[in-house]
C-alpha cells in the first residue's frame, strides 16, 4: 500500500499534518471525510508537495473549476459552525491561485472591519460575479446562507455541464478539419514538388487539371509568407473588432442568424438566461434587480442588449413574458411557458423546466449535429486528398495509355 501525506482541518478548525497507508488517493481522501475532516492537501509521499495537478492557465479570473472548489470549501466550513474569520483564513490557506488568494485576504480584513461578505466582495467583481453577490446576499439577509451556496453550487455544475457539451460537440469537428489541413498541406509542399521536378523535365503538354494545380503549387512557394501574414492580420483584426462593443454587439447578432448555429445559439442564451434568472429568484432577490443581474450572466451581447428594454418594461408593471417576448431573445414556447408560470404563480419552477426543456434539447441538436458534420468532413476531405492525388497522377495514366 502506498503512504499519502495529507493536512487536514478539524472541526473545532484547527490543522493537522499527518500520514496514511492506502490503495489510493480517493479512498484515503474518502476514509479522512468519514471523519468529519476537511481535507486541504492529499499527495502520495514523494510526487511534490503541495503541487496542484491539472491547474488551468487564467488570465486573472479565477477558472470556474475552481471557483466550483472554492464554493464546496466554503459551504463545507459554514455548516461547520466556525468563526466567520477562521473560514477565511482556512480559505485562504487553501487557495492556490495567487490573484484570488490576494483577493480573499482583502475580503477578510473588510470583513474584520464590520463589513459584510457579500460587500467585501462586490469590490472585486473579477473574482465574485454580480450573480454571485446577489446569492450571498441573499443567503445572508435570510440567515439561510448554506442553502443559497448549495443552490448555486449546484448551477456552476449545470453551467459547466453545459460548456462541456457544447465543446464536446464541436471538438471533434475541428480536429477533423486541423488533420486534413495538415494532410493536404503535406500532399502540395512536399509530394507535388518532386512530381513538378519529373514534370518539368519530361512532359511537354499534360492534362489541364494537372497544369492547374502544378501553377498553384509554383504560386503558393513565392505566396504563402504574404498569404500567411494576411490571414493572420485578418484574424487579429476580427479579434480587435469583436472586442469593441460595436463589433461584439454585431458578431453576436449574426451568430443567432447562422442556418445551422443559429437555433443552437438560441437554445444556448435560453439555458443561461432561464437557470440563472431562477437561481436568482428562488435566493429572494427582486424580479427586475434579478432580471438586471441576469443581463451580466448571459454570453451574447445582443440578448444582454435587447433584455435592457424588459427590464424597463417590468419596472412599469408589464409581465415577464410580455416583456421578454418583445426583444425576440427567447423562443416563442420558452415565452409562453413562462407565461403560464406567471399565471399560476409558480415562475421559479417554470424557469427550471424551461432551463431543463431546453438543455435537452441542445443536447438531442448537438448530437445530430456532430453526427451529420462528422461524415460530412470526412467526405470533403476525402474528396480533396483523393482529387489532389488523382490529379498528380494524371500525366502518368495519359502516358500509359499511350504506350498501350
Amino acid at each position: 500500500m502506498a503512504l499519502f501525506a495529507y493536512r487536514v482541518a478539524r472541526p473545532d478548525g484547527s490543522t493537522l499534518d499527518g500520514q496514511m497507508e492506502g490503495e489510493d488517493e480517493s479512498l484515503v481522501r474518502a476514509k479522512l471525510e468519514s471523519q468529519g475532516l476537511l481535507v486541504f492537501k492529499l499527495h502520495r509521499r514523494g510526487i511534490g508537495v503541495g503541487v496542484p495537478s491539472g491547474k488551468s492557465w487564467s488570465w486573472g479570473k479565477l477558472p470556474i473549476g475552481e471557483f466550483l472548489v472554492f464554493n464546496q470549501e466554503l459551504l463545507a466550513l459554514v455548516k461547520s459552525g466556525l468563526p466567520v474569520l477562521r473560514v477565511w483564513d482556512l480559505l485562504i490557506e487553501r487557495a492556490a491561485h495567487a490573484g484570488f488568494q490576494q483577493a480573499l485576504r482583502t475580503v477578510r480584513e473588510d470583513i474584520r472591519g464590520g463589513a459584510s461578505a457579500s460587500d467585501a466582495m462586490a469590490k472585486h467583481a473579477g473574482y465574485f460575479p454580480e450573480l454571485y453577490i446577489a446569492t450571498v446576499k441573499a443567503g445572508e439577509q435570510s440567515g439561510n446562507l448554506p442553502e443559497v451556496l448549495l443552490r448555486y453550487i449546484s448551477y456552476l455544475k449545470l453551467m459547466i455541464g453545459l460548456r462541456q457539451k457544447v465543446v464536446k460537440a464541436l471538438s471533434y469537428p475541428m480536429f477533423l478539419v486541423l488533420i486534413g489541413v495538415a494532410v493536404i498541406a503535406f500532399l502540395l509542399m512536399y509530394v507535388m514538388p518532386t512530381f513538378v521536378s519529373v514534370y518539368g523535365e519530361s512532359a511537354k503538354e499534360l492534362p489541364w487539371a494537372t497544369q492547374v494545380l502544378l501553377d498553384l503549387v509554383k504560386h503558393a512557394e513565392t505566396g504563402i509568407v504574404p498569404a500567411i501574414a494576411a490571414v493572420a492580420g485578418l484574424g487579429l483584426a476580427a479579434r480587435a473588432y469583436y472586442a469593441t462593443p460595436a463589433g461584439h454587439l454585431v458578431i453576436d447578432r449574426l451568430l443567432l442568424q447562422l442556418p445551422m448555429l443559429g437555433p443552437i445559439t438560441v437554445k444556448h442564451n435560453t439555458v443561461q438566461l432561464t437557470r440563472t434568472l431562477g437561481t436568482v429568484l428562488a435566493g429572494g432577490t427582486p424580479l427586475v434587480d434579478a432580471l438586471h443581474i441576469t443581463r451580466g450572466a448571459v454570453s451574447n451581447r445582443w440578448v444582454s442588449q435587447g433584455m435592457a428594454g424588459a427590464v424597463e418594461e417590468i419596472r412599469e408593471g408589464t409581465t415577464l413574458a410580455a416583456a421578454l417576448d418583445r426583444p425576440r431573445v427567447l423562443p416563442k414556447l420558452a415565452i409562453e411557458m413562462l407565461s403560464v408560470g406567471e399565471e399560476t404563480g409558480s415562475l421559479d419552477a417554470m424557469l427550471r423546466d424551461v432551463a431543463e426543456f431546453y438543455e435537452a434539447d441542445l443536447d438531442t441538436r448537438l448530437t445530430q449535429l456532430t453526427t451529420w458534420i462528422e461524415p460530412a468532413l470526412l467526405l470533403v476531405m476525402g474528396f480533396l486528398v483523393g482529387g489532389i492525388v488523382i490529379v498528380m497522377y494524371l500525366p502518368v495514366f495519359q502516358m500509359a495509355g499511350t504506350v498501350g
